[in-house]
């Protein structure tokens, strides 16, 4: 067993244990998420030549169902099975839930879904990395900590952003607390799996943040607002993801006739409405924000589409849906606020995704990656206040409150546990109202 009083006491030996298995990680999580990357490239071309692919949608979304009804029931909470772990670990994640999500995620893309890849490729590292649990004899702190170099090698690899990425795996565990025993290891695991994608070819898109103004009080506050109507895009995202699934488990028992439904809904809308920009990454109308003027409903288009396609059971992530929302809203807010298109849209695609992930840390340094040092004041002001508008929501429903945002909530509670709560403590102040009243 990788002991605690090892990796407590002696320093050489916490970083060598933790530089070859953060490097193993890396370099079969980098791997994996290469080859989903390129096998993402081809189910995008080959829907956009062959448009009759997306009539077949909801035959896709009742297959994907189907398999995870069949095989993967014990790895169907994706994101939320490895926040669980994190917090309570129980049983080694399934190696299974790396093919399948894998799958699902590549038949969604390929009929027109409109889905993203991190919480793929996410969940891909994890499972790799939790096979290290069992073969070394991990004890719980030790597979947090793996579980948290999978995610970070994940996150990397599948965006090119090893900063954001080694941060992201500690940051999303707990809203407003970090592991930073786990630093480490995430941060190499981080830069390696993203050096390994890039060996093998991997290319991520580059956006173009041509003018970042001046600093001025006109341009922070207008930064202060816009970033404001991100946190209330991320949390409309949250909610209407989580109220369309919710409503699809009540009234849908069989689970691969939620996703065919959606799937449904989903092409008969492309087809009626010529929304073919609303499916898949979108990351063409994503560049395009950067540049000129877009139609000012774009980002509700791709929200409506992505929150069917998501609350029905598709498969694949949140964070490109939520790049593509931030930087078509931002694109949107220019005009208003007196401001460039790209600088705006560059803080709509990464604020959008911090208040929807409480994730504000990782997101500013992704601004910073992707965009250069100049933005970071901005981009950490814009993520910032995402995350405190977004309030206590968020696409991952199992993360835990460890550090308050403005409202009293108890402190280590899951945020699906926040619902009944409130609930609970708002019959508890009526009876304590009554009780007033009535002496």
């Amino acid at each position: 067993m990788i002991s605690e009083r090892f990796a407590r006491k002696n320093t050489l030996f916490f970083l060598v244990q933790w530089l070859l298995v953060a490097t193993v990680i890396a370099v079969l999580v980098g791997s994996a998420s290469a080859l989903f990357l390129f096998s993402l490239d081809w189910a995008t071309a080959t829907r956009i030549g062959h448009r009759w692919l997306i009539g077949l949608l909801p035959f896709a979304g009742f297959a994907v169902g189907w398999l995870y009804l069949r095989f993967g029931r014990s790895v169907e909470a994706g994101n939320n099975l490895i926040l669980e772990e994190v917090h309570n670990p129980a049983n080694t994640i399934p190696l299974r839930m790396a093919p399948l999500v894998f799958i699902g995620t590549v038949v969604s893309h390929l009929f027109g879904a409109s889905v993203g890849r991190e919480g793929t490729a996410v969940q891909m590292g994890a499972s790799i990395a939790d096979r290290f649990t069992p073969l070394l004899n991990l004890d719980n702190d030790a597979r947090r900590m793996v579980l948290m170099a999978g995610v970070s090698a994940g996150f990397s690899s599948v965006f090119g952003t090893p900063l954001a990425g080694a941060i992201f795996g500690m940051e999303v565990m707990a809203i407003g607390r970090m592991h930073y025993t786990a630093i480490f290891p995430c941060l190499l695991a981080a830069v390696i799996a993203d050096q390994v994608g890039l060996m093998w070819g991997v290319h991520h898109t580059h956006y173009a943040m041509s003018l970042i103004p001046p600093m001025s009080l006109w341009t922070l506050g207008a930064v202060i607002i816009a970033g404001g109507c991100f946190g209330l895009a991320a949390r409309a995202f949250a909610d209407a993801t989580h109220l369309i699934g919710g409503i699809m488990k009540k009234y849908v028992a069989y689970a691969p006739l939620r996703p065919f439904i959606g799937g449904i809904m989903v092409a008969l809308a492309v087809y009626l409405l010529h929304a073919d920009r609303y499916i898949g990454l979108g990351i063409p109308t994503i560049v395009d924000a950067f540049q000129h003027p877009l139609a000012p409903w774009d980002f509700l288009g791709k929200l409506v589409f992505t929150v069917v396609s998501l609350g029905s059971g598709f498969k694949g992530g949140e964070v490109t849906p939520l790049f593509y929302v931030g930087a078509t809203l931002g694109n949107a807010l220019a005009p208003l606020l007196h401001l460039p298109f790209a600088f705006l849209a560059g803080l709509g695609f990464v604020a959008v995704f911090a208040g929807a992930a409480n994730t504000p840390l990782a997101s500013t340094l992704m601004a910073i990656e992707l965009f250069g040092a100049d933005v970071g004041v901005y981009a950490a002001m814009a993520c910032v206040m995402a995350y405190l508008v977004s309030g206590y929501t968020g696409i991952y429903r199992a993360q835990r409150v460890a550090c308050l945002k403005h409202q009293v909530v108890p402190e280590g509670i899951a945020l699906s546990e926040l619902p009944a709560w409130q609930r609970k403590n708002a019959r508890e102040h009526a009876r304590t109202e009554e009780a007033k009243a009535d002496s």
